[in-house]
């Protein structure tokens, strides 16, 4: 089972880093460049907000899978 988790946490981390390619290309850049006030702000939202706590939230969950800290024989 442990094993399994480490695996996942690998998963984990990838996941976090294409979250974080897609909300910074797809989501961030483009409605910072469009024009629009309304776009403006929510992009901000997405970049300096949202971007950290999705992404580094994942990777710090994956690497604490990865690491062990949520296996079984911790004592």
């Amino acid at each position: 089972m442990n094993a399994l988790k480490k695996i996942l946490g690998i998963l984990w981390i990838l996941i976090a880093i294409a979250v974080g390619y897609f909300g910074i290309t797809m989501l961030g850049i483009p409605k910072i460049t469009s024009g629009k006030q309304e776009d403006l702000v929510f992009g901000v939202i997405i970049l300096f907000v949202l971007m950290p706590i999705i992404s580094g939230g994942m990777a710090i969950f994956g690497y604490y899978a990865l690491t062990g800290e949520y296996s079984d024989d911790k004592a």
